[in-house]
């Protein structure tokens, strides 16, 4: 994981660019809600270039990155930016943009970027969005390094540059088939957690999590998809079913493989017995030559062989999540056409590998076609070689599978879709790529002799997002409300609290009136991380890696974060959402000079980030007494709970005169009230952490803390209850 942060000083202009400091924030922060990467850039000699020579730099860089000043959706110019570079005035902005249309070209999309001056001069803060922070810092040395080229008068070459990053983004990225899982997670507000590098997924919070690796999810059995990867296993069950399969069997040698192949009948199929991806999978072989030649390549593809009867037909990928069918493709052949002068070797690059929707990523609907032995044996059952020229129009044929990329969804028969599901429930999988061969997918299966060849656990999505031909398919939404299915929590109840004094006592209190409440609580507050009856780490826990670490608990019921300022400019908040949000007090003139925070308008927006978050169901606690911190209220998107000291402080009064909440002290009395509707509990002086309704700052603690216990719906009576009891010394386990 990224991290840097090194103290900056004012420093003498720099001939080139230089990071002074990079903040990597993982989570919503004062820019967005998005993860970002800040960094403090000097820009050194690019604020001194006469407009002449602004002028001759971004022409040379237009020329390198034609892109730069029409970038694809995703990228907004910043204003003017465009008449900036003609008119060679210099734009603080142009190392923010053009890392993003670096981004982008190599496969991400553009997404937020802000550039914001500093007090110290040619030092700027530059913050983009950071799909993965690895990636994202190699896109912005890049740009600074493009940039002070064009400066130097001979600009990178920047398709190496486009090359690193897209190898960048391979390696550290969420493949297709997972990022659609997020996106549409994210549609349904459903928090995404990645759990390692590979794609493994967090969706949901605490108890009420589930987990995602590409297209299996935790409901997937370890049982089905171990017989699914036995393709003997499978089609015998199958087959005992009534489902219709091609008839075959497994082989130990080459010898056998020919021998079965008689007696079943030709043509047969011969494909590894686990294999996957259509790899050392030969189709229609008539001969025993063709039969021996293919049996050694499909043996090291997998752990046996089998030989199966050869199916007429089209391969088809129809995707089953649930028992539904949701989307299915079809395959075709990969050709050639001669033209009389090139060799077949020569025309599968020029006329198939030069296909742009065909290459080695995972992004792109149609694999490379490998110059390999797969080929070779079927290039030479049609009685060529690599360097054979065809003649002119000839068709010949490069590969016979691996090329389904044509959606039809819409034409499947319901004969067909039934029995896929079938298939899938007979296997034990939730989530099934069914591999089925038919003439016509828009007619019964039986009636035209079809078959199911496989059945695959965690099969790809790409082919229904990014089809060849046809509509695509909104697979990853299928899949996340087969995970989470309408009115199914992913959720758990997330408390946020920021401000200057008084967050670990809150979050303390809050912790005890929710255990009393019967909730499994996970508090990581200064005062260390707990889980209900335990203590999982001693001293200051407030920080992303702890936090974390309550978010992924499968115990949890319930969860309390204590968000310090600094820990939001240096890591963002680990949550993308809360149910509350408690804002206890703002020291207006709390020394943030280390991130070059100065202004009470910049402190605001600090703060601002906890409101931001709040879900539209959910409730902002707020301190009454601050007029400024009150200002805030305007950027939640849920309801709004004051609470004061005093019951006659005037916004308290106007909040409760409009119907809202408000907790506050009534003549020694602990008030919660709703509109004109008041509750009288305790006496104030009798909850001991206020010392006699002695401590001002204690008092204020226990409102806010009885406030979000409200919130979160737990009965007066408890609340009372639980402040009573409530001793700060034994709160907490030891």
């Amino acid at each position: 994981m990224l991290r840097r942060s090194i103290p900056c000083k004012p420093v003498m202009s720099q001939p080139s660019p230089t990071i002074r400091r990079l903040v990597n924030l993982k989570g919503p922060n004062i820019w967005t809600y998005r993860p970002v990467l800040e960094a403090w850039i000097d820009v050194g000699e690019l604020a001194g270039l006469s407009p002449q020579a602004l002028k001759a730099t971004y022409a040379r860089l237009t020329a390198a990155l034609p892109t730069l000043l029409t970038p694809g959706g995703g990228i907004e110019a910043s204003k003017g930016f465009a008449k900036q570079f003609e008119s060679g005035v210099w734009a603080p902005a142009l190392i923010e943009h053009v890392t993003l249309v670096l981004q982008q070209r190599a496969g991400m999309p553009g997404g937020f970027g802000e550039t914001r001056a500093t007090d110290t001069p040619n030092l700027y803060k530059v913050i983009v969005r950071a799909w993965h922070e690895t990636v994202t810092l190699q896109a912005l040395e890049s740009a600074i390094a493009l940039i002070f080229s064009a400066v130097k008068g001979s600009v990178l070459a920047v398709d190496p540059i486009i090359d690193t990053l897209h190898t960048l983004r391979i390696k550290h990225c969420l493949g297709p088939s997972t990022a659609c899982i997020v996106d549409a997670a994210d549609d349904r507000d459903i928090p995404a957690i990645r759990l390692s590098a590979g794609n493994l997924l967090q969706l949901g919070y605490g108890i009420n999590q589930r987990r995602i690796w590409t297209a299996e999810t935790d409901n997937t059995g370890a049982i089905a998809e171990t017989i699914s990867r036995d393709k003997d296993l499978t089609k015998s069950l199958l087959q005992a079913c009534g489902v219709p399969v091609p008839q075959g069997q497994s082989v130990e040698n080459a010898l056998q493989a020919w021998e079965v192949s008689q007696e079943i009948g030709l043509p047969v199929v011969i494909k590894p017995s686990d294999g996957n991806h259509g790899r050392g999978v030969f189709t229609n072989l008539s001969t025993q030559a063709e039969v021996l030649a293919a049996y050694p390549i499909a043996e090291q593809e997998g752990s046996g062989v089998l030989v199966e009867r050869f199916i007429a037909g089209f391969e088809h990928r129809l995707l089953v999540v649930g028992g539904k069918l949701i989307a299915a493709a079809r395959g075709q052949h990969a050709c050639i056409t001669g033209d009389g002068t090139q060799s077949i070797r020569t025309l599968i690059a020029s006329q198939l590998n030069a296909d742009p929707q065909r290459g080695r990523e995972e992004d792109l609907p149609l694999n490379y076609i490998k110059l390999d032995s797969v080929v070779e044996l079927e290039i030479a059952r049609q009685g060529f070689t690599w360097d054979t020229v065809p003649a002119l129009g000839q068709t010949v044929v490069i590969q016979r599978n691996g090329n389904v990329a044509i959606d039809c969804t819409d034409a499947v028969h319901p004969d067909i879709a039934e029995t896929v599901c079938t298939a899938a429930r007979i296997v034990g999988l939730d989530i099934a790529g069914i591999d089925l061969v038919v003439q016509d997918v828009s007619k019964p299966l039986i009636a035209q002799q079809g078959a199911i060849v496989e059945v695959n656990a965690g099969p790809g999505l790409l082919m229904h997002l990014k089809p060849a031909i046809g509509l695509a398919r909104q697979v990853g939404r299928h899949i996340v409300d087969y995970t989470f299915p309408p009115g199914d929590m992913a959720r758990v109840p997330v408390v946020g609290i920021t401000g200057t004094y008084g967050k670990s006592m809150v979050g303390k209190l809050l912790y005890h009136l929710l255990g009393l409440h019967g909730w499994n609580t996970g508090l990581s507050t200064t005062d260390g991380l707990f889980v209900q009856k335990r203590k999982l780490h001693a001293g200051n826990s407030a920080n992303h890696e702890n936090a974390r670490r309550v978010l992924l608990n499968r115990e949890v019921q319930a969860v309390v974060l204590e968000n310090g300022a600094k820990q939001i400019l240096s890591e963002g908040l680990t949550y993308e959402r809360c149910e509350v949000g408690i804002i206890t007090n703002i020291d207006w003139t709390q020394d943030l000079s280390e991130y070059k925070i100065y202004s009470p308008l910049e402190r605001s927006d600090v703060y601002r980030t906890q409101m931001d978050v709040i879900l539209p169901s959910g409730m902002a606690i707020l301190l009454a007494d601050d007029p400024q911190l009150l200002a805030l209220s305007q950027y939640c998107d849920g309801q709004i709970t004051l609470f004061s000291k005093a019951a006659s402080t005037p916004a308290l009064t106007e909040h409760m005169s409009a119907g809202h909440r408000g907790v506050f002290m009534d003549h020694g009395q602990l008030i919660m009230a709703e509109g004109a509707r008041r509750y009288n509990l305790c006496n104030v002086a009798a909850i001991t952490c206020t010392e006699q309704a002695q401590n001002h700052q204690q008092i204020c603690n226990v409102l806010a803390a009885a406030a979000a216990a409200w919130a979160l719906g737990v009965s007066m009576e408890l609340i009372e209850a639980g402040l009573l009891g409530f001793d700060p010394d034994t709160a907490l386990p030891s």
